[in-house]
């Protein structure tokens, strides 16, 4: 041992780097160079097109898309736009994007300038070779364009909604006692070194995901602070240089502050905390997913929500699935969701249930195909309504909005057919069906209770809205409030914290959000860069929301903020 301490300090060999039981790299004073790594990044798909019934009402032809519809059913008061995702397409700010036009292969708007991003194939594509790189145990950066989180999030005053708030995510239900203090080995980027070494860092904050660290040695000087994503696979728990022999140098920029570095590692890292030593191996098995391609559901029909049909499942991207329908022969009339969205079910849950359901022409399946195991969907049970009574519901096709809606059908295990007061078609077609157990349906007196502005029918002139006054004039009655889902978990979100969030009106596009404002367990998202009317009114257990990072994570292209805000860079 004496001997090894010696030529430690003597450096006797400096053209032979040895490393002590630290994994700290002798020969330091040898000649440097930049030092530069890799990070990968990964793709998804963005751009989800929702249409409405025909119907007998007066028509209309929507001025983004084309698509003729009913009238009433058409979104804002000038019934321009069949949908708020056209409606948002055709923003006047030339600052907005025509993400509508772009899917569809149509040009432009005069209003309206399209995103500068790659075509929907080329970022398939990367994803595919980035998953292929993966599996072949190779790490490689995927040409993607990739929203920097780092830069948005700035010095760590922008809070990041926590990891556990998630628990349907890589890692939600397991990520333990991570927080700020915790040591891991990193990459040194300041080692001016050929080669790759590490160096230990401590995170300052955490933002999902995300983490500012600080290479050990800095102190309270934050001008070296950087953001990494904790689940990437070049992080690692303090001692995996020394196990793997991995060279561990401090920064050049503080190499001058110590002589004897292990003594300072010694004693900075006494009786602090890092990484499991299987973190790495629990990311990985986080990602894998029950559902498989080829898998057969039932989803809804999202030309028609009132019914399902059967769909196909193309790729899963962090339990995200894309969807395609049964009839459909080249893949493009798909459908973004959750594994655990209430949106799916297994086949044979219509018929069971008695929901109206679209029969495929397609009689028997295909080889390959398979019904997904109706294990993989969850079994809901709640309390009995009945038809025809009042309450207050997310309108599925304006989620800003809680209207007042009427419960049409009451159907088995508890599923609801939901009508929005005012805007309903006559044969039912836009009916929705929520669980009674839903969040997104709430009895009377929900919003004026907790100061939301409801949506009164359409139509209706007798305002300002009053319940006892419209229960009276429509002669029906208002659902008890104990049939509705009360149970407020402790989520742990707050105003002001960030995440990335499930266009819902689009919903292949995760993009860059807020959470603005907390009802119990009802969540305010605003998406950046946008107007208040895209706000969505989501539930705090949606599986539509994830945390800072996840699209990195899981390799999902997340869509930054239409226009520059907060601490985004210019």
């Amino acid at each position: 041992r004496q001997l090894r301490l010696q030529s430690l300090s003597l450096s006797s060999r400096p053209s032979r780097k040895r490393r002590d039981s630290f994994g700290m790299l002798d020969g330091l004073d040898e000649d440097r160079s930049s030092c530069s790594t890799e990070s990968s990044a990964g793709s998804g798909t963005n751009g989800q097109v929702y249409t409405y019934p025909d119907g007998k009402a007066g028509m209309a032809t929507c001025e983004m898309c084309g698509m003729v519809g009913v009238r009433d059913a058409f979104y804002s008061k000038t019934k321009r736009f069949c949908s708020v995702s056209c409606s948002r397409s055709y923003s006047s700010n030339s600052k907005k994007a025509s993400i509508l036009a772009r899917l569809q292969g149509k040009p432009p708007t005069k209003k309206a300038k399209v995103l500068q991003k790659q075509p929907l194939m080329t970022k398939l594509a990367a994803y595919a070779q980035h998953q292929a790189s993966q599996q072949a145990g190779v790490k490689k950066n995927v040409s993607v364009e990739v929203f920097d989180w780092g830069r948005y999030l700035g010095g760590g005053d922008v809070m990041g909604a926590p990891v556990s708030c998630f628990k349907h995510v890589p890692m939600g239900k397991s990520w333990g006692d991570i927080g700020e203090g915790v040591r891991v080995e990193v990459p040194n980027t300041d080692s001016g070194l050929p080669m790759k070494v590490y160096w230990i860092a401590g995170i300052i904050k955490l933002a999902g995901f995300k983490a500012l660290l600080r290479y050990e040695g800095f102190d309270s000087d934050s001008t070296r602070d950087f953001w990494l994503n904790l689940c990437v696979p070049d992080i690692h728990p303090v001692g995996w240089c020394a196990a793997g022999g991995k060279p561990l140098v401090p920064p050049q920029t503080i190499l001058h502050r110590f002589t004897n570095w292990k003594t300072f590692l010694i004693k900075r890292l006494t009786g602090s905390k890092t990484l499991p030593p299987d973190f790495s191996s629990k990311v990985q098995e986080s990602m894998q997913f029950p559902f498989k391609k080829q898998m057969r559901v039932e989803v809804v029909d999202k030309t028609h929500l009132c019914r399902t049909r059967v769909a196909l499942v193309e790729q899963v991207i962090g339990g995200r699935l894309r969807l395609v329908y049964e009839e459909c022969d080249d893949g493009t009339d798909d459908f973004w969701c959750h594994m655990y969205s209430p949106l799916i079910h297994s086949i044979g849950w219509s018929r069971s249930i008695g929901h109206r359901f679209k029969r495929s022409d397609v009689s028997k399946k295909l080889g390959g195909q398979m019904d997904a195991p109706g294990q993989l969907f969850a079994k809901v049970i709640g309390s009995w309504f009945e038809d025809g009574m009042k309450l207050e519901a997310i309108d599925p096709l304006n989620l800003s909005a809680i209207c007042v809606a009427t419960v049409r059908k009451v159907l088995a295990d508890g599923y609801l057919m939901i009508g929005i007061d005012g805007s309903e078609a006559a044969d039912g077609s836009d009916w929705f069906c929520y669980h009674s157990t839903s969040p997104s349906i709430f009895p009377a007196g929900f919003c004026e209770i907790n100061n939301i502005e409801l949506t009164p029918p359409r139509g209706y002139t007798n305002l300002p809205f009053r319940w006892f006054e419209y229960l009276k004039e429509t002669k029906s009655v208002a659902a008890p409030v104990n049939l509705f889902n009360k149970n407020v978990p402790n989520h742990g979100f707050r105003p002001g914290m960030k995440l990335e969030a499930v266009d819902l009106m689009e919903p292949r596009l995760v993009c860059v959000a807020t959470v603005t404002r907390i009802v119990h367990r009802l969540l305010r998202i605003h998406f950046d860069g946008w107007e208040d009317e895209y706000d969505q009114w989501v539930d705090c257990e949606s599986p539509d929301l994830y945390p800072v990072g996840w699209c990195q994570v899981t390799g999902y292209q997340l869509q930054p903020p239409a226009v520059n805000t907060g601490n985004s860079p210019e």
